[in-house]
C-alpha cells in the first residue's frame, strides 16, 4: 500500500536540495509543504544550512518555523525571495496549479510573485491532465460581498460552496479575516479565463488558480521522484 504521507515527505525534502546557504527562503503552507519547514530547521540545526531567513506564507507555518528556531523576516527587509518550496491541491502538465484548500492562498500567492524560484512539490495523486478535475478553485472573498460574489461565480458555471471550520458549524476565516468560497468546476477549458473573470467582481480578494508561477514541480510517485522544469 503506497503510504501518501510518506511521499510527500520525500517531494519536499527533494525540494530543500535546491537551498543554499545564504537564501532568503518562503515556506508554504499544507501538509507536504511543513516537511519542507522541518527539514530546513533540520539542515540549520546541523549546520548543514547557514545564513538562512525566511518568510511564511501563514500564521500556522509561522508557528512552525518559530519552533525550528528558523529566522523570520518580512518584505521590509527582504523584498525579494530566492526560492519559496509549497504545496499544491493539483497541478496540470503546464506546471499550473490549484493552491488553497490549506486557506492561505492570499499570502502564498504574495509569496509566489516575489520568489526568483518557485517550486511546488506534491503526491502523484495530485497529478491531473485538467485543472479543476479534482479540486475547487478557492476564492478568498470579504464576509460583506460573500452573496454577491457567490451569485456571481454561480453565473460562471460554478458550484459554490463555503467553506466551514474543521467543526463543520462555522465559516472557515482565513489569517486576513476573510471568508472561502470554494468553486466547483469540473475541469476548466481556459484556467486563464477563468482566473481573469474571478478578479472583475468586487469583494474577491483573490483566487486559487497559480498560473504561470512553478517554475519547477516535483511530484513523488511509488516509483520515484519526478521533477518537471518550466522551459
Amino acid at each position: 500500500m503506497v503510504d501518501i504521507a510518506e511521499l510527500k515527505r520525500q517531494a519536499a525534502e527533494k525540494a530543500v536540495e535546491f537551498i543554499e546557504s545564504g537564501m532568503v527562503v518562503g515556506l508554504g503552507t499544507g501538509s507536504t509543504a511543513v516537511h519542507a519547514t522541518r527539514a530546513v530547521g533540520r539542515l540549520l540545526q546541523q549546520g548543514t544550512l547557514q545564513n538562512i531567513v525566511a518568510i511564511p506564507t501563514s500564521d500556522k507555518t509561522a508557528r512552525e518555523a518559530e519552533s525550528l528556531h528558523i529566522p523570520l523576516v518580512t518584505f521590509d527587509t527582504h523584498p525579494e525571495i530566492d526560492i519559496t518550496i509549497d504545496g499544491a491541491d493539483e497541478a496540470d502538465p503546464n506546471l499550473d496549479v490549484i493552491k488553497g484548500l490549506g486557506g492561505a492562498l492570499l499570502r502564498e500567492k504574495i509569496v509566489a510573485v516575489v520568489s526568483k524560484r518557485y517550486v511546488i512539490v506534491a503526491d502523484h495523486t495530485k497529478r491531473v491532465t485538467q485543472l479543476g478535475s479534482k479540486a475547487p478553485v478557492p476564492v478568498e472573498v470579504i464576509p460583506f460581498a460573500e452573496r454577491p460574489v457567490a451569485d456571481y461565480l454561480k453565473s460562471l458555471g460554478a458550484r459554490v460552496e463555503k467553506r466551514l471550520d474543521k467543526a463543520g458549524k462555522r465559516p472557515f476565516i482565513t489569517d486576513e479575516n476573510n471568508i472561502i468560497l470554494d468553486c466547483y468546476l469540473n475541469p476548466i477549458p481556459n484556467p486563464q479565463q477563468l482566473a481573469s473573470a474571478i478578479r472583475q467582481q468586487p469583494g474577491v480578494v483573490e483566487h486559487g488558480l497559480f498560473l504561470g508561477f512553478a517554475t519547477d514541480v516535483i511530484l513523488a510517485t511509488p516509483t520515484g521522484i519526478e521533477h518537471f522544469r518550466r522551459a
